[in-house]
């Protein structure tokens, strides 16, 4: 497309090259455009000069296209109309869109969030795509790119951390779906269920205890480690693994302890033979975050799956009872 050929030409006078074809008469054309005789003469012969061709002829009955204005006419309705649309605001119609939209969430957003959204969203807009991905180091760098739409991220509370809210890089936007907090998973007839039952379940019992961890983002340690480093503290860490499902089976089958947000935990002990006990200090509450890109912001397409998700976060938390 040689578009500086294109910025030498004034669009307005496609306009006047369309009413000229339909009506055939400068008057009757002036009149519908609102402008004199004078005025649209002048803008015909602009129009002569624009295209090389002469456009029309003066007959007894009023001006004859010639065979390229006619050419002209059978497409210049399709154009009007596609430069129309650009002027006016986006618009979203969620049940004859195809769009595709991209995450990358958290694991255990996947067994709290999608099943709450993915229904509502396949029924409202049957025909949209969601394409999603394990949250990872890079990807707020996504986000940034445009490479992904959305993020769910599991973000501390605790305004200084390093996993906050207050640590996005500028440019992202946020929304908290819903709260959390961290439990403990151990398998049925584990040590620390007599210790919890004897009230000896404390800090200093949850640290003797071996601890089964899933990596975060590449790393061995997360906000909870650094959290008990801080205080002089240490979890015998000596299995690392690389999801939740993962982590839940080897706690199934061995004395180890899987600390882990209870919205999962609850999950899990629907499918492994595993007790839940409280975390045996004060740790701050986890917020999961939606994440998307402020040049999104505004887009209508954005706005409705944003407020999708959210609503379906809202309800879960409402009629399960178990995310404040």
């Amino acid at each position: 497309m040689q578009l500086d050929k294109l910025a030498r030409i004034d669009l307005n006078l496609l306009v006047v090259l369309q009413v000229l074809i339909e009506e055939q008469s400068v008057t009757r054309a002036a009149v519908r455009l609102n402008l004199s005789q004078s005025a649209l003469s002048k803008s015909l012969s602009r129009l002569r000069e624009t295209l090389g061709d002469p456009l029309f002829s003066r007959t007894a009955h009023g001006l004859k296209p010639t065979a390229h204005a006619l050419a002209l006419g059978e497409q210049l309705p399709n154009i009007l109309q596609q430069l129309y649309q650009l002027t006016l605001p986006p618009s979203f119609d969620p049940g004859s869109s195809n769009r595709n939209f991209s995450f990358a969430m958290v694991e255990s957003a996947y067994e709290t969030l999608i099943p709450g959204f993915i229904g509502p969203l396949l029924a409202q807009a049957p025909n949209l795509r969601i394409n999603s991905y394990m949250w990872s180091e890079k990807s707020i760098s996504d986000l940034q790119l445009g490479q992904i739409d959305f993020g769910i991220d599991g973000m501390d509370l605790q305004p200084q951390s390093n996993f906050s809210i207050e640590s996005l890089p500028e440019g992202i936007c946020h929304q908290t779906l819903y709260h959390d907090h961290q439990v403990c998973l151990v398998r049925v007839g584990h040590p620390a269920l007599a210790l919890h039952q004897a009230g000896k379940w404390d800090t200093q019992a949850y640290l003797s205890m071996q601890h089964v961890q899933v990596r975060c983002e590449g790393n061995d340690w997360w906000a909870l480690d650094y959290h008990l480093a801080a205080n002089g503290q240490q979890r015998d860490l000596c299995t690392t693994v690389p999801d939740f499902y993962g982590a839940t089976s080897v706690c199934a089958h061995t004395d180890l302890v899987f600390t882990l947000p209870e919205s999962f935990a609850r999950h899990a002990i629907n499918l492994y033979p595993l007790v839940m006990l409280p975390l045996p200090f004060d740790f701050m509450p986890l917020a999961y975050v939606l994440l998307w890109h402020q040049r999104n912001d505004g887009d209508p397409g954005h706005k409705w799956l944003r407020e999708l998700i959210t609503q379906s976060a809202r309800h879960s938390a409402r009629d399960g009872g178990r995310w404040n």
